[in-house]
């Protein structure tokens, strides 16, 4: 997969209120003090430590009442989010080389065991994955032993077989511009979920690009008025699933 939007977006102000622990081996980040309602987070390249990531995390843990947990699923690797304003680190960055150390088969049994411990502890689980962490969504949502409902926002990597086995709630984030959620894919989930017996929510983001609800600019109006937007519907599709 090669996609410049992978890599590329804008660092947030703010500072993340949560702890560092571990979750079924993986070390994460954890914020909120729900017990009866968790959210796991699957991120992008940018992994675990991705403090726009840690924010959301928080975000989603007041406004959608959840313990909210991220955990790190490249083995200790962080790619710098320096990259981001950097082009000459973004050019040497080769993504088919990460996502090829990261590959589905390693890292899905990591985090399939991550949602099997919450569902020990909390009565509700949902998942939200941003790029990279989309299929992961997908794939989790083929179990309803495992999770509740999924989010996702511009998925990568995701196949249609994964697509065509969701048995939960599913929210989609789709960018206009999206060189891995391509049109064609869009045009099939619009097609498949809807008979899939689960509740469906689309919502679609013209003039926006890929990573935009993770690495929007907080100083371009459109890109500020997206990601809120974005916000607000996985809080809203939280609330209606978690609680």
């Amino acid at each position: 997969m090669s996609c410049e939007n992978c890599k590329s977006g804008f660092s947030w102000n703010g500072t993340p209120t949560g702890k560092e622990t571990t979750l079924a081996g993986n070390k994460a980040y954890v914020t909120g003090t729900s017990k009866s309602a968790a959210i796991l987070i699957i991120h992008d390249i940018f992994g675990w430590t991705f403090p726009n990531l840690r924010l959301l995390a928080d975000h989603f843990a007041k406004e959608a009442d959840a313990t909210v947990y991220l955990p790190d699923y490249f083995g200790g690797d962080v790619v710098n989010p320096e990259i981001m304003d950097d082009p000459e680190k973004r050019a040497a960055f080769g993504i088919p080389a990460f996502i090829g150390k990261n590959s589905k088969d390693l890292r899905f049994p990591e985090m399939k065991a991550s949602a099997q411990a919450l569902k020990v502890e909390f009565p509700k689980v949902a998942a939200i994955g941003y790029c990279y962490g989309g299929w992961a969504c997908f794939k989790l949502g083929a179990d309803p032993s495992l999770i509740d409902a999924i989010a996702v926002a511009h998925p990568s990597l995701v196949e249609k077989s994964e697509i065509d086995a969701l048995k939960v709630p599913v929210q989609i984030v789709a960018a206009e511009t999206d060189h891995t959620f391509t049109p064609e894919l869009k045009e099939y989930a619009n097609k498949v979920i809807p008979g899939l017996n689960v509740q469906y929510e689309y919502i679609y983001f013209p003039g926006l690009q890929h990573g935009f609800a993770a690495r929007g600019n907080q100083n371009n109006k459109i890109e500020v008025d997206g990601l809120e937007k974005a916000k607000r519907n996985a809080v809203s599709f939280f609330n209606e699933f978690l609680h």
